[in-house]
Formats: C-alpha cells, sequence, structure tokens
C-alpha cells in the first residue's frame, strides 16, 4: 500500500494528467485497471459524485465516462503492472521509450487548470516581441 501511495503523482505524469477532481478520478479508474486495488475501484465508484458538486460537473460527468473512463479502462488492462516498476532508476530514461515499454499512451487531452504565473508571463512577452517585429 505504501508503494501504492508513493507512485500515485507518477502516474499521473505518465499519462499526462494533471491533478483535478475530473483527472484523479481518471487515474483511479486506471489504476483499478491496471493494479486491481479495490480501494481505487471504491474511488472509481463514488468519486464521479463529487464531480456533481462542481461548476459544470454534470458536463464534466459525461466527459469522465465518454473519454477518460474508456482509456483508462483500455490502457490500464494492457499495460505492464506499474507498481512493479523501480520509477527510482528510470530518471534518465527517455518518457516516449519508457511509455512504449511499458504499454502506456497519453490519456484524451486535459484541461489543465490556471497556467502558472511564471507561464503566463513567459506567454505575454513572447506576444509582445511579435507584435512588435
Amino acid at each position: 500500500m505504501q508503494r501504492y501511495r508513493e507512485c500515485h503523482d507518477l502516474y499521473h505524469c505518465v499519462v499526462n494528467l494533471p491533478v483535478n477532481v475530473e483527472s484523479e478520478l481518471a487515474v483511479k479508474y486506471f489504476e483499478f485497471a491496471n493494479l486491481g486495488l479495490p480501494m481505487a475501484g471504491f474511488a472509481s465508484l463514488f468519486g464521479p459524485l463529487r464531480l456533481l458538486k462542481s461548476k459544470n460537473g454534470l458536463a464534466k460527468q459525461q466527459r469522465l465516462f465518454s473519454e477518460y473512463v474508456p482509456w483508462a479502462l483500455k490502457c490500464g488492462s494492457s499495460a505492464k503492472s506499474l507498481i512493479t516498476v523501480y520509477w527510482e532508476e528510470r530518471w534518465e530514461q527517455d518518457i516516449r521509450e519508457m511509455k512504449s515499454e511499458l504499454g502506456l499512451w497519453d490519456a484524451p487531452p486535459a484541461r489543465w487548470g490556471k497556467p502558472l504565473k511564471e507561464a503566463e508571463l513567459v506567454v505575454q512577452k513572447q506576444t509582445e516581441s511579435s507584435s512588435a517585429t
């Protein structure tokens, strides 16, 4: 169980999902399909109710079941069991190579939250410099 908790955030990274309720549920479905842990199954079963409390909750829940759940079940069930991966030994490995080796592919494009302030400043500077030329 400890290893599962230690690796959970890496699963977000390797399947390219942010940390928000919708993406968290997608990762839970993925984990259930990949690892078969009852804890992930219970979160998958009852977690979508939490979406209904959020803004545009019904639309988010529909997207979860139409896009993320099919991906999570297919990818999770066909990928190598990720609980056996020693991530600590793979920091230098190319992510594309690793995903291919493990049988993983990206989740449907996520709706990321607000960009970091630094990213906003970079985009603003790029926009200003391109409009000046």
